[in-house]
């Protein structure tokens, strides 16, 4: 199914393309068509000294393809398609070296939209919620607030969004073969099954405020072979989350993930985070954010016998128009550890560098925050390049 989807989503792409070229040699937008090429294009150094693999050099090349057709005065079908394109090498020290590269799809979707309305269907990314860094809500993303390059996998799916003249929107989503292990999900998705949710926001005072649901069918063979663990686990998802825009910022998000069978201790996890952020008059404005998130994993919903705190502290600084500084902290109240992580941002024109530092402990028991987590695992330093066309 995926493969006639993306074959079917490829060819309307070039449709755009194609159309315009024929019609005129000098332009790639007529009558209401249009196409752009985009890139971005990074390659940074990693040195670790207690890695396995002490120093990592990678490149990553993401090209985005994006077409539309104007239908009317407030109506378009655009198409979007990127792939990513990446490698990289890993070395020990007086040891080993090991290369490995892979192209993957990274966006490929139609949409339909109206003044007030847009349908998607393809892969996409599907990300909503108040936090910024510890995220109750991260349920198809993995966007990790220490990665400057706020990449994030996408999800196979169709989504459908409403927006009222009152600030009200109305989501709801359809998922299906996506087979990879998401954030706060415990075991993989049943791919024979849908996924399917909706997510309805309103303003309120000073703010917003919204409520979320997903359902899924969990396959959880991997963590036991006892009958009670099967495959088909129907598993429902509870969301709320809240943002006020005061003296301060403020926000709460929230999520309740319950499993219809008894899986023990697996069976509820309870998360809730509270927030707020604020500009400082210093200097050039010094931004803070503080949030705090509490975790529990029990057999009976709400019980709170399992549970986990982590305080995280971003700190941003605009040294000048092109030099900026964030420092983000987390701390884990249970094992008494604490995560550090700095990076200072350079513009180049077009260019970014970034140098980033991190002091983390070499077991890694952050909630899960994508790829790049594990990465900052102990001591090191990251140089990146980053440029966008």
């Amino acid at each position: 199914m995926k493969r006639i989807i993306f074959n079917l989503l490829l060819n309307l792409l070039f449709m755009p393309f194609t159309a315009s070229l024929l019609m005129a040699q000098d332009s790639v937008t007529v009558s209401g068509l249009g196409a752009s090429i985009k890139g971005q294009l990074s390659a940074w150094g990693h040195y670790n000294p207690l890695n396995t693999m002490q120093i990592q050099t990678a490149k990553r090349y993401i090209l985005q393809l994006n077409s539309h057709i104007k239908l009317g005065k407030e109506r378009m079908f655009d198409i979007e398609g990127s792939a990513n394109l990446n490698s990289m090498m890993d070395i020990r020290t007086f040891d080993s070296v090991s290369f490995d590269w892979n192209v993957t799809p990274y966006r490929l979707w139609a949409r339909y939209s109206t003044k007030q309305s847009e349908v998607r269907v393809g892969l996409q990314k599907i990300n909503f919620g108040s936090a910024t860094l510890l995220r109750p809500l991260m349920w198809f993303d993995q966007l990790d607030p220490r990665d400057p390059q706020q990449l994030t996998n996408g999800v196979w799916g169709l989504l459908g969004r409403y927006y009222f003249l009152n600030n009200t929107n109305i989501w709801l989503w359809g998922l299906y073969g996506n087979k990879e292990q998401r954030p706060w999900e415990i075991g993989t998705t049943y791919r024979k099954i849908p996924e399917i949710g909706g997510r309805l926001q309103v303003p309120v005072f000073k703010g917003e405020a919204a409520i979320t649901y997903h359902y899924r069918q969990a396959d959880m063979t991997f963590f036991s072979t006892a009958p009670s663990f099967t495959k088909d686990i129907p598993e429902n998802r509870f969301g709320f989350d809240a943002k006020f825009d005061m003296e301060v910022g403020l926000w709460c998000e929230a999520s309740w993930i319950s499993k219809s069978k008894n899986v023990g201790v697996l069976t509820n996890q309870q998360l809730i985070n509270i927030g707020t952020d604020y500009t400082f008059g210093i200097g050039n404005g010094l931004n803070a954010v503080l949030e705090h998130l509490i975790f529990s994993s029990d057999e009976t919903a709400f019980n709170f016998g399992n549970t986990f705190n982590f305080s995280a502290i971003s700190v941003n600084y605009p040294l000048s128009i092109d030099d900026h500084i964030n420092i983000i902290s987390f701390f884990d109240w249970n094992n008494k550890t604490i995560y550090n992580f700095a990076n200072w941002k350079h513009q180049f024109g077009k260019i970014e560098t970034h140098i980033m530092l991190y002091f983390n402990p070499d077991k890694y028991h952050l909630p899960q925050q994508g790829n790049t987590g594990i990465q900052f695992a102990g001591k090191g330093i990251q140089i990146m390049l980053l440029y966008k066309h």
